[in-house]
């Protein structure tokens, strides 16, 4: 292992598509929601803008170029895009991957994390993600609940997922370990139907060279072995902060008695110590370990959301350099860091007018 390699997670909802359109308005991207989030608190300024009123648009090279460029300057090893794959007769915002693959000069390494769930409305209490509650008025139980199904298929369906991102797996960029292309996935939605599908595409990919697929999902009480790695994600709230369950319990009776018209809070301290504290008792090769910038998704979900209060660059270098330690300590390649540019999340490394550059020059300044 040369170094500790920093694979930052990367949005694509930043360009317009006809389902975001249908779903909460002419040209949504998800700064909309940025440019029109409220502060709720003092010490947290929303909404926040990025430099240069850089309000970008990934359906342009010249975007990608910028990120990349950016990104390489400042000591990023990779990025991870999510990748939203609904069926074969479905998928989403993958221009901004397209557009990278490509173009091979847009030189930094990349891997897929698959968000492998439905898309549904805010309100509904089916299983999946709800995109941007924030956005979604004027709806009720006769508007559609379900904004996009999602079908992991059969073998056949297998196959042409498999197919399709044979390309970026090809590529020379693109993330491997042990000849194993790398893919994330973020959940355990249907997990047999999933597990499934793991054993088909690792049997299907050595017809192409590889060695399998190097299948990384998140870690979860679940602990279910049929992954390669596990990786600790960042955001991960269960494992923030260490709660008493009373408090837990009492927090949720007020909250629901009150109707919370205030975001859940969290502490950005506490929270880097909860996850250097699980990187030292994980010492296996098989867990890879998460980081975070920030956390304020009020953009997106208002005064439901959660915020994360005390955000300090120099507690992020601080705990970002443990965290590396015992990367090293431990034979650790990896750390995944959320993110890149969740902007609608606060969760961002590009520069805004508030800090600048200063959660870039920690990267820049790591020592790995």
């Amino acid at each position: 292992m040369d170094k500790v390699k920093i694979i930052a997670m990367y949005l694509p909802q930043y360009h317009e598509i006809p389902e975001n359109n249908e779903f909460w308005g002419k040209g949504f991207t998800d700064w909309t929601t940025v440019k029109s989030a409220k502060q709720y608190f003092n010490s947290v300024n929303q909404p926040k803008i990025p430099i240069n009123n850089n309000y970008y648009d990934l359906s342009k090279y010249e975007s990608i170029e910028w990120q990349v460029n950016l990104a390489k300057e400042y000591g990023i090893d990779g990025f991870c895009f999510y990748h939203y794959w609904f069926s074969s007769k479905k998928q989403l915002l993958q221009k901004p991957s397209e557009i990278f693959l490509a173009n091979k000069n847009l030189g930094i390494d990349f891997c897929f994390c698959w968000d492998n769930e439905p898309w549904k409305r805010t309100w509904d209490a089916q299983y999946g993600n709800a995109w941007s509650p924030i956005m979604d008025k004027n709806v009720t139980k006769k508007t559609k609940q379900t904004l996009v199904d999602f079908n992991y298929e059969d073998e056949e369906g297998w196959k042409r997922h498999f197919d399709y991102l044979l390309a970026f797996f090809k590529d020379e960029r693109y993330i491997k370990i042990d000849n194993k292309p790398v893919f994330m996935f973020c959940n355990y939605y249907k997990v047999d139907e999933l597990k499934q599908m793991v054993s088909f595409w690792n049997a299907y990919s050595k017809q192409f060279g590889f060695n399998g697929v190097c299948f990384i999902a998140k870690k979860t009480r679940l602990d279910d072995n049929f992954s390669d790695y596990n990786y600790f994600y960042q955001p991960h709230f269960s494992g923030w902060e260490r709660r008493p369950l009373l408090i837990k319990v009492f927090n949720r009776l007020i909250a629901k008695i009150k109707e919370r018209t205030s975001p859940e809070t969290y502490d950005y301290e506490k929270i880097w110590q909860r996850i250097v504290l699980q990187a030292k008792d994980y010492s296996d090769k098989r867990y890879l370990y998460g980081a975070f910038v920030n956390y304020d998704d009020t953009p997106r979900r208002g005064e439901v959301g959660k915020v994360v209060l005390g955000k300090n660059e120099v507690i992020f270098a601080k705990y970002m350099q443990e965290l590396v330690n015992i990367s090293k300590m431990y034979d650790k390649e990896y750390i995944f860091l959320t993110a890149w540019n969740e902007w609608g999340e606060g969760a961002f490394l590009e520069p805004d007018l508030e800090d600048g550059f200063k959660y870039l020059e920690v990267i820049k300044k790591l020592k790995r």
